[in-house]
């Protein structure tokens, strides 16, 4: 059998890298360019009255105030409803479930959920919580929405920080008289706390961002109103972003940019936390 020249897979491998490292300058480029472009638009309209303000039909009075409430608002509901559901089954899934066909399929299927279209959730979330359940356009319909949509990744990242635990730490604990749920309580979860966080972390800037599925769940462009409950009609930033960009008027197109800035700073923080959280776990299940 012949090999192939050592000299043909070096250039192989030195074209491949060439290949990636010029198609993530690219795409770092462009996010500069949009960054830079979004900053030079709409870092004049940022100041304390663009964050107190209620919406308006003058660019120049409007602010998103009511915008930032309601996505507050949104992610609390949406936390309180995907978290213990998210946690408690990536929990039972990775350490109570069966390992047959079934088991399977189900894993299978909770991965490519994580992967569908917002949109369809949006759709699933009008049929079932506003029509049928007789939500209407609330918060809470909004967040049971924004729940399904993240739910699929809470049970994966749960159960992959799970699954990192080694083994042997389960063995000890058990091998000292533990039962199985003291053996998760205070072994597997503290010691999974950071991958588990990271994946909360990383959906709720999902979710931060959905515009699609709020939109097919009704909500509304215009809310000159704080919401006081779960039930009351609400905005979020993402769709105040989506009105302004419809409007013809400069000065709402300004506007919209500022809003992406602050809509990115809340990204890019929650992106950084869960950084320094997976960073402080790595280490610490490292020692």
């Amino acid at each position: 059998m012949t090999r192939k020249p050592l000299f043909s897979i070096k250039m192989k491998d030195r074209i491949f890298r060439i290949y990636a490292i010029a198609c993530t300058a690219f795409a770092l480029i462009m996010l500069a360019v949009l960054l830079i472009d979004i900053t030079i638009k709409g870092a004049s309209r940022l100041d304390w009255s663009f964050f107190t303000n209620l919406p308006s039909r003058h660019p120049e009075e409007s602010g998103i105030y009511t915008a930032l409430a309601g996505m507050v608002a949104l992610l609390l509901f949406t936390l309180i409803v995907a978290l213990p559901i998210g946690i408690l089954a990536g929990i039972y899934l990775q350490e109570y479930g069966t390992k047959n066909r079934l088991a399977k399929f189900v894993e299978i299927n909770i991965s490519n959920l994580a992967g569908v279209p917002s949109v369809i959730y949006g759709i699933l979330g009008l049929q079932v919580f506003v029509r049928m359940a007789g939500l209407g356009n609330s918060i809470l319909a909004g967040s049971l929405t924004l729940s399904l949509l993240i739910m699929p990744i809470i049970i994966v990242s749960t159960r992959e920080a799970i699954k990192a635990v080694p083994d042997s730490l389960r063995q000890a604990a058990l091998g000292l008289g533990a039962t199985k749920w003291q053996t998760i309580r205070r072994i597997v979860l503290p010691a999974s706390f950071g991958g588990i966080m990271t994946g909360i972390i990383l959906s709720t800037s999902r979710a931060i961002g959905e515009t699609a599925p709020l939109i097919v769940v009704g909500a509304l462009a215009y809310v000159p109103f704080i919401p006081e409950g779960p039930l009351d009609q609400y905005t979020s930033l993402p769709i105040q972003i989506f009105n302004w960009t419809s409007r013809p008027q400069q000065g709402f197109i300004i506007n919209a940019a500022a809003g992406i800035i602050v809509l990115l700073l809340f990204t890019f923080i929650l992106n950084g936390i869960a950084i320094y959280l997976r960073n402080k776990w790595y280490k610490k299940t490292n020692l």
